[in-house]
């Protein structure tokens, strides 16, 4: 089948199909005499878990593992397991940086709003854009 109809079915673009292409994600599709990329129901199912692994924020080179892998290790569990371990790891510090990002932020939003309830206007600054300030300072 034709890349545009590979892209329908996949949900990918033709410009990512090719991408996973040059990028040894897929093997080279064989041409038509016109030119036209042609390629095979075991491309498109690649495909599919190319974008599948995508999803669970795995890299292209941890997706090229796992296309080997899938191909018939008899350990590929393991090393599966591996790889989801770091994921998870990788994942769970990224959480804990958004939850201090939002304690942060709420902090900031408090003291936005108990400074507006203060102050007469034009009194006072931002206590936000404040601190920021003396940060950059003592940064510089």
């Amino acid at each position: 089948m034709q890349i545009g109809r590979v892209a329908r079915e996949t949900g990918l673009t033709v410009d990512a199909i090719r991408f996973y292409e040059r990028r040894g994600l897929l093997p080279r599709a064989p041409r038509s005499e016109g030119g036209f990329r042609l390629y095979t129901e075991a491309a498109v199912e690649s495909l599919r878990f190319v974008r599948q692994m995508q999803s669970l924020g795995f890299s292209l080179e941890e997706i090229r593992q796992l296309l080997s892998l899938r191909a018939g290790d008899a350990h590929a569990c393991e090393h599966v397991r591996d790889l989801l371990g770091l994921r998870l790891t990788a994942v769970e510090a990224k959480l804990s940086e958004l939850r201090n990002l939002e304690r942060e932020l709420r902090q900031a939003l408090g003291r936005c709003r108990r400074a507006l309830r203060k102050r007469t206007v034009g009194a006072h600054r931002c206590p936000v854009l404040s601190e920021a300030e003396g940060k950059r300072r003592r940064l510089t």
